[in-house]
């Protein structure tokens, strides 16, 4: 039976999961919280992929205290051997009565068969506590488990009149120094750093996490480039890591120029000569174990991305510039002529970043 104090201890759980935000890919960001007679006995989180879950930590730091404790975790613990043990098995030998979980789990191999196992062993289940903040700490191992894709968050900044760059091209920079360092914890939270050909081409962008406080990471760099018009000499062919480049083009000379300095080239056409945008996100979900995606193009690739239905969050700097009517905006959407026709947005969150406004907004494609 749920009480008063289990949402409490499931939100400290939540708060040990943060603390593995940059570092789980491709598993999910998981916390525990053991608890004897109201007290915190044990407390754990998985921090790196291949080492030991939150729940091991947890029974770790609780040693012979976990017998008849209750076990806080924010996502329902694992019953088979991947590159750790079974997590049940650890739970049911250390004595744990009463396991309260934040959401099921949605690999197949775990949904809820973690909860009958440990039924089985005569251990209490509850379940749902703080189940949303345990999706959204997670959603893109939610959304590849459920639907064979990333989730994909793209980044935009803008003037105030919705601007992304002059005429001629020119955007940087747009917003301040808050605001770009604000970006790349954005970056350094997802798996991959997606962009179109033509932002290789004006930018020359490098496509990594520069963040010094944070932990090092090396991103997937990958590039939407229908015709390989990608240059060989492109800095983010030099970098260490891997680039992915998904073309509609047949040009065998161009592409392994392009592997030879140091891409990885992958044909997969879809309509119009363009890339097959679907397909490419269930690729980055199968071969490449992908969660999430940080889109950061220009308005052609994130119009074609939107009005696919694969963007699900939409971050937005906003500085407080105005940058005319002949400068460029944030989709390419040609298809909307008429008010009726517009997508509808769900905000979220606004804040002040410095001098720039951060909105974040998850598109309604219903």
């Amino acid at each position: 039976m749920v009480n008063i104090n289990d949402q409490s201890y499931m939100a400290r759980a939540l708060q040990l999961a943060e603390k593995g935000l940059w570092s789980t890919h491709p598993n999910p960001r998981v916390g525990c919280v053991i608890v004897l007679d109201g007290e915190i006995v044990g407390e754990g989180w998985h921090q790196v992929a291949g080492e030991p879950h939150a729940e091991i930590n947890a029974l770790k730091m609780a040693k012979d205290k976990a017998k008849g404790a209750t076990c806080y975790v924010t996502l329902e613990p694992c019953c088979h051997q991947g590159r750790t043990p079974p997590c049940t098995d650890a739970l049911i030998k250390a004595g744990i009565t009463r396991v309260v979980i934040g959401a099921t789990d949605p690999n197949p191999l775990v949904s809820n068969k973690g909860i009958e196992q440990l039924l089985k062993a005569g251990i209490t289940i509850d379940s749902g506590i703080l189940s949303q903040q345990a999706e959204q700490l997670n959603a893109g191992f939610f959304m590849r488990m459920r639907h064979n894709r990333p989730y994909i968050r793209c980044k935009l900044a803008m003037s105030l009149d919705g601007r992304t760059a002059m005429e001629s091209g020119e955007s940087k920079w747009i917003t301040g120094s808050d605001a770009r360092n604000d970006v790349q914890t954005l970056r350094a939270r997802s798996n991959a750093i997606m962009t179109g050909a033509g932002t290789i081409l004006a930018d020359d962008p490098q496509l990594t996490v520069r963040k010094p406080e944070l932990p090092a990471k090396q991103v997937l760099r990958v590039v939407i480039d229908s015709y390989l018009s990608t240059p060989p000499e492109a800095r983010i062919l030099s970098l260490p890591g891997k680039t992915v480049i998904f073309t509609a083009s047949e040009n065998t000379s161009i592409k392994a120029i392009l592997e030879t300095a140091g891409a990885e080239v992958i044909y997969l056409p879809g309509q119009d000569h363009q890339v097959d945008l679907h397909a490419m996100c269930q690729m980055l979900a199968e071969k490449y174990d992908v969660n999430e995606v940080h889109l950061e193009t220009g308005a052609t690739l994130s119009g074609s991305m939107l009005r696919a239905g694969l963007i699900d969050e939409i971050v937005i700097y906003m500085a407080p510039m105005l940058m005319g009517n002949k400068a460029r905006g944030l989709f390419n959407l040609p298809d909307l002529k008429q008010l009726s026709q517009h997508l509808p947005l769900n905000i979220v969150d606004i804040r002040a970043i410095g001098k720039d406004w951060r909105i974040t907004a998850h598109p309604n494609y219903d």
